[in-house]
Parts: C-alpha cells; structure tokens; sequence
C-alpha cells in the first residue's frame, strides 16, 4: 500500500470515520470503473469473442443487473452526483449512497474480481484473448480499497476474506483482533466470541448487539465463582483482582456502576421508561468499559486460590 509523503511526516491520523463521503464513493466508482474496461470482472461476467474464441473483457450489462438484483439501491450506471432542485433552479450536488450499500457493492465486486492477463491477439477483431488470475486481481483490489479508507479515515477495512470489517477504536484494536476466550466456561466463551464478532461489525444495529450481549457475559461471569449466589461470587471476582482493600472499593463501586448502566439503557431489557443507546461513540465507550472491567476480572480469576 502506498505510503504518502504526508503520512511518512505526520504519522497515520485516527481511523474514526464511519459514513462513506462522496469523495470517498468517487474514487470506489473510478476504481470500479477502470477494472470494467480492462475487463478485470469478466471471470464471472465475460464479454466473449465474436468467433467464440475466448473472453475478451466483462459484460457490464450482465454485472450491472446481478449488482442491483443482490444490492438493490445501488443504482446502474454508477453515479456520483445527484440533481437537488433549490426553488426554481436546480444543480448537481456531490453524492454517495448509504454507507452500508457502499460496503455490500465493495464485498459483491472482490468476489467477482480477477487480474486479467493478455493472451492471444485476434487481429482481425484487433482485441486479445483474456486469461484470469483470481488471487492477484482479489489482492491487488483490496490493498486500492484499504488505500481508500485509510486516506479518508475510515474505520473499515476490506479482510482477505472479502468482508469488510470496522476497525475497533485504537485502545481496542489490538485486544479484539487477537482475542482468543479461554475463562474455563466453554459457555461464556462462545458469548464472548460472539460480541467481539458483533462489535466488528460496519452496521451501528449489529454493533448495539455486541454491547447487549457483552452484558449477558457480564451476568454470567458475575455467577462463576458460586453459581447460588451472585453477590457472593462477584465478591471472590472482585476480591481476586483486588486484594488491596483501596482498589477493591474502586472496582466494587465500578460494578456497581455496570449494572445500573445495563439496567438504565435498552442494554439488558427493553421498558418504556430506558433509554436506547444510538450513538456510534456511546456505544464504543461501553463496550469499552465493560471489557475492560471483565478482562481485569478473568485475567485474575485463577491466578490466585
């Protein structure tokens, strides 16, 4: 991935961004674009030869009518700039479709995605014969759509599996990307695995979902040590992390604070009276602070009898 002057200078700036601007939309559709006309998706959609003798570049059309069957919204050809009437004129205006049809196009187009390779020339119809390479041309259109949303800030990357996946805020990257759930409750580590996987989510509903079930493995850790008695079993949780009576105080009062955040919020139940958390940030910060209040407590659970 190119690595500009600016960024050699002033270092790589915070991945924060989550909504797909224009000019980020612009520079997918001109990538797009180029990759039609040297035929790079006509592995799965072929122009062929007028003799039949082999594929010579990709079938917009047949494309353009798979991506609006499976990415509906996604309109065909591709547009950058929509016309906004202002009382009795009218202009075109920069524009970008949601963020989340955005990203569905960008995993439709590294499935269908080949290096093309000259073969053969016809010189009568003077075009060549294409050959594909599947894993260069996957590869090469990742690194130019992760070159994207890093210039943009974007908190998304394109995985060599083809999804796309949000990048956690910085103080959890490295935890989450790497997090492998060994508490000793086969349970509570599917639980846990599962709301990293929400939490790495693009869509803001899914990643709400990580933080409601991060709090039912808050419940469940809360029962480990003596499953009849909650209160009991949170004591021995804290008390292992704390032996210290001052820090204890400080890790009692936070788990007191935990729960009545689960109780407040639309996080553990669902009366008229909560409040649902909406806010991108909102929901980063707690997740955040549960886990790391629950990976201090499992990190010290068997480390002392």
């Amino acid at each position: 991935m190119t690595n500009y002057f600016s960024d050699r200078e002033q270092g790589p700036k915070s991945r924060i961004e989550e909504l797909v601007s224009p000019a980020v939309w612009g520079g997918i559709v001109g990538l797009v674009k180029s990759l039609i006309a040297t035929g790079a998706f006509g592995a799965k959609y072929p122009e062929s030869c007028q003799d039949g003798q082999g594929y010579i570049g990709t079938d917009e059309k047949a494309m353009a009518l798979a991506i609006q069957a499976e990415i509906p919204g996604i309109a065909w050809p591709l547009t950058t700039t929509k016309r906004v009437q202002q009382g009795f004129y009218s202009e075109e205006q920069p524009f970008a479709p949601d963020t989340l049809l955005v990203l569905d196009f960008i995993e439709f187009c590294y499935r269908i995605v080949a290096k093309p390779i000259q073969g053969s020339h016809h010189k009568y119809f003077d075009h060549y014969h294409l050959s594909f390479n599947d894993e260069d041309g996957k590869q090469t259109f990742r690194e130019d759509i992760n070159r994207i949303f890093l210039r943009n800030n974007l908190a998304f990357e394109l995985s060599p599996t083809g999804q796309i996946v949000r990048l956690a805020p910085a103080v959890l990257r490295e935890s989450l990307s790497s997090a492998r759930f060994c508490t000793g409750d086969a349970t509570l580590d599917r639980m846990l695995e599962d709301s990293r996987i929400k939490f790495l989510n693009p869509d803001p509903a899914v990643r709400r979902e990580a933080v409601e079930r991060l709090w039912d493995c808050w419940e469940r850790l809360k029962s480990l040590e003596s499953p009849n008695n909650k209160k009991q079993s949170v004591e021995t949780l804290l008390h292992k992390a704390a032996p210290n009576t001052a820090f204890f105080l400080v890790l009692e009062t936070e788990a007191r604070t935990l729960n009545e955040i689960g109780n407040s919020f639309h996080i553990r139940h669902s009366e008229v009276n909560q409040s649902a958390v909406t806010d991108s940030a909102h929901i980063d910060y707690l997740f955040h602070r549960l886990y790391g209040m629950m990976h201090l407590l499992l990190s010290k659970k068997d480390s002392t009898s």
